[in-house]
């Protein structure tokens, strides 16, 4: 398929876990996509994966404007317009740390990358989609269970992540004269080196350390396309895709 005529993404965070997942995902599907990410080198890693399909690696660092400027400008050079923003990328901070505990730097890089970087993103994609013709597109916003629920000694991450459910709200509202969707995934234990500790043992709410189930990304990233092709008249606001037997209903 040209790349002209097909659907485009920007997927944030592409280099790994289910940033890669969902661009893998999508360039199966057919869409091109701008793949956005800090180091290079995972990024073509990724675009090797489909390597038939049309892809765009773009060194970018979300929580810097000019980045992500030069993102959505590379996007638009490359294939025309933006369909749609998988808004991904993101940091856990410091693991295990108590709030008392938590320096300010490491605060405000979890801030910067998580809510910053997604507003910016946001932001550009919204310009991209208003101005283009047609108009219009779709932004999905990474969240997670977080969103609803935290974990201990998560206060940077969870505070974030529970910013970034209103920003896909208001996003959402003021998108509607312009047929930008904006809606929300909240992830729960996903396959990805991000996870892989969970396996072994993870701090519970009652302070007792306990193994958790995971569930294949590839059932997020499916998720995420059933969202991203939906005709833009219809609009999933939020979804929750966890493994099923994690400890999230009644969690703590």
């Amino acid at each position: 398929m040209n790349a002209k005529q097909s659907r485009i993404a920007v997927v944030t965070g592409a280099g790994s876990g289910i940033g890669r997942a969902v661009a893998v995902e999508l360039l199966r599907a057919g869409w091109s996509v701008a793949l956005a990410g800090r180091r290079p080198e995972t990024l073509e890693e990724t675009a090797a994966l489909v390597p038939e399909a049309a892809s765009l690696a773009v060194r970018t660092d979300v929580a810097r404007p000019e980045d992500v400027a030069a993102l959505f400008a590379a996007a638009r050079d490359a294939f025309g317009r933006v369909d749609l923003l998988f808004n991904n990328a993101g940091t856990s901070g410091p693991r295990g740390v108590p709030v008392e505990e938590l320096s300010y730097d490491a605060w405000r890089h979890v801030v910067d990358t998580n809510l910053n970087g997604a507003f910016l993103c946001a932001q550009a994609a919204y310009r991209e989609m208003k101005e283009q013709d047609p108009q219009g597109g779709r932004i999905i916003n990474n969240g997670s269970i977080s969103a609803h629920t935290p974990r201990p000694h998560s206060a940077a991450y969870t505070a974030t992540k529970h910013a970034l459910t209103g920003l896909t709200k208001s996003l959402s509202l003021d998108g509607r004269p312009y047929r930008i969707a904006v809606g929300q995934i909240d992830i729960g234990n996903a396959a990805t080196d991000m996870t892989a500790r969970m396996q072994t043992g993870t701090l519970q709410a009652n302070g007792q350390l306990a193994p958790e189930p995971v569930m294949d990304v590839a059932d997020v990233a499916r998720t995420v396309r059933h969202m991203a092709e939906l005709p833009l008249e219809a609009n999933v606001q939020f979804a929750t895709v966890l493994a099923t037997v994690m400890p999230y209903v009644g969690r703590g």
